[in-house]
């Protein structure tokens, strides 16, 4: 159900939203190896949209990796409302930051602090030869939905977040390295009762949809994520895409690494 990408470079993980799981997800990641998703090193992410689906992680990501040993404040970019809720969060734990700093626990007074940027489309963040850019996405009635752009040194990656078929997101990847989209089974919609194909049809993407803009956006790599699979297998939802789709096409699963 959750949803979190980490672009990791010059030894930084970045992470796209923050879903249910995403510090569990994170700490299996850096088991199996991928040292930069140390807990203590997430400390930058960045929000497509305010559903909660996308964001229920966000205390856990403040208060647990802070636990253990993050010093610095947590970077937060995301859409209009999302200093609310970081301020909120803080505030439900006021008891639980209190005892912990002000009792014998010797914690930092640092590293459970959120600077949160609420953002506009363009340049949002910029380090060490790293661009990030946001771009608004088609998510229904969702008044502010981004996807993003990670420019690094050797690789484009953009991300769509929720989004049923958006332009902007043609435009953003415009032969990238890898291009992270959305999807549901357009073979498994046909059975949904209409109020739900109504409400589907206007806020997420269907394979065929996403065939159509993957071969407009032409990335190196299309990886599938955040699926709607309504009972169809990982293969079934990649045919429906391969049908009419002839780029290079991964359906994603958690823990999987793309280089």
């Amino acid at each position: 159900m959750g949803a979190s990408i980490a672009v990791i470079t010059n030894g930084k993980p970045y992470l796209i939203d923050f879903g249910p799981g995403v510090v569990r997800r994170a700490s299996e990641a850096f088991n199996d190896g991928v040292e930069e998703l140390a807990l203590p090193n997430l400390t930058h992410a960045f929000v497509t949209h305010l559903h909660s689906d996308h964001t229920v992680g966000f205390a856990d990501l403040i208060f647990t990796p802070w636990v253990l040993d993050r010093d610095q404040p947590m970077a937060v970019y995301g859409p209009r409302g999302i200093k609310a809720m970081a301020r909120n969060i803080i505030r439900a734990y006021r008891e639980d930051i209190d005892i912990r700093i002000n009792g014998r626990q010797p914690q930092n007074t640092t590293g459970y602090k959120v600077n949160a940027t609420e953002i506009r489309p363009g340049v949002v963040f910029e380090d060490n030869g790293l661009k990030v850019t946001a771009f608004k996405v088609n998510h229904g009635e969702i008044e502010e939905a981004y996807g993003y752009k990670f420019e690094t040194g050797d690789k484009t990656i953009v991300i769509s977040g929720d989004a049923a078929p958006s332009e902007s997101i043609v435009e953003q990847c415009n032969g990238c390295d890898m291009l992270f989209h959305e999807v549901y089974s357009l073979e498994k919609f046909q059975l949904k009762p209409p109020e739900w194909k109504a409400y589907h049809s206007s806020y997420h993407t269907s394979t065929i949809e996403l065939a159509e803009i993957a071969t407009r956006a032409r990335p190196k790599l299309l990886v599938l994520y955040h699926q709607i699979f309504w009972g169809a297998t990982e293969e079934e939802i990649l045919k429906e895409i391969r049908g009419n789709y002839n780029g290079a096409v991964v359906s994603g699963k958690d823990l999987d690494v793309f280089e």
